[in-house]
């Protein structure tokens, strides 16, 4: 594959996994409804769960880190410590999506054994942008996985021609 091919695909896929995890920033940012139960009002809004928090500054520092990688030139002497990067910001993106996903796991179908009730019937709107901003972090999270399978066949390939 020639260089330009290499230059291309990379920025592609950093392009969109840039997009993707800016979109589930701005869509769990935005994530907030209110409902009330006897007379009671109660808001749900990611800051009240620090798993949500997590998601977003990790989703958020792996928008800082496309962006500045976008603007990087590529050189070979930053292909190896890119490498290392794109795989802790990949792993990063996973962490924050496991935890993310327990803790909706719980608000959508509560857990009967903790005596937890599931919250979604009562704020539909919260869970639906929760669970847009959980879709765009498992694409950001596969585009990095990608991004990381081609960078180590960019490296590792001239070694076994």
């Amino acid at each position: 594959m020639t260089k330009s091919k290499r230059v291309l695909i990379s920025l592609i896929l950093r392009l969109l996994a840039f997009g993707a995890t800016v979109a589930a920033v701005v869509v769990m940012v935005t994530s907030h409804d209110s409902a009330q139960v006897l007379n009671l009002t109660f808001t749900a809004k990611y800051s009240n769960e620090p798993a949500f928090k997590y998601f977003v500054i990790a989703e958020g520092i792996a928008s800082a880190y496309s962006l500045i990688v976008l603007f990087t030139s590529s050189q070979n002497s930053l292909r190896r410590l890119l490498l290392i990067l794109d795989l802790v910001i990949a792993m990063l993106l996973s962490s924050s999506i496991s935890a993310a996903v327990a803790i909706a796991h719980v608000g959508k179908k509560g857990n009967n054994h903790a005596g937890w009730l599931p919250i979604c019937g009562q704020v539909p709107k919260f869970c639906d942008h929760v669970s847009g901003a959980l879709v765009a972090g498992f694409i950001a999270a596969i585009l990095y996985l990608l991004i990381v399978l081609s960078s180590m066949h960019f490296i590792l390939n001239p070694l076994f021609l």
